[in-house]
């Protein structure tokens, strides 16, 4: 597919899709005759992955080492698991503290749900 309707496809602009490409995120596409960037069904799952990485943190000079590490090859797996393993942990810390906050915020509600049920129960009373 061409750079627009990739880009279309991968929720991205092709100004975007090019830049990934200048800073080593995606690799270079093939071409065409033309000289047209050609993509793969493929490079849309790899931008969905790099996608949810950054959705999860994942600083982007981070997501460039991975990427450098992934076109490498195969001899990098190890050194890829444990950056995947790193950004895990990291994750799983950020859930809990917004674990932590969705609690406090239900909390902030309920009591708010109450006041608000107060404050119009004495009102009703009240003739204007």
């Amino acid at each position: 597919m061409m750079i627009g309707e990739f880009a279309r496809a991968a929720g991205l602009t092709t100004y975007t899709v090019r830049f990934y490409e200048k800073i080593g995120l995606i690799p270079a596409p093939a071409r065409d005759d033309g000289g047209r960037r050609v993509y793969s069904e493929d490079s849309l799952g790899w931008i969905s992955f790099l996608k949810q990485l950054n959705a999860t943190g994942m600083k982007q000079a981070d997501r460039v080492h991975y990427a450098a590490l992934r076109q490498r090859g195969e001899e990098t797996y190890t050194e890829r698991r444990e950056m995947l393993e790193a950004h895990y942990a990291k994750i799983r810390v950020d859930l809990q503290a917004l674990e932590e906050t969705s609690a406090l915020m239900q909390r902030k509600i309920s009591i708010y749900h109450k006041l608000e049920a107060e404050q119009a129960a004495t009102h009703k009373g009240e003739t204007h």
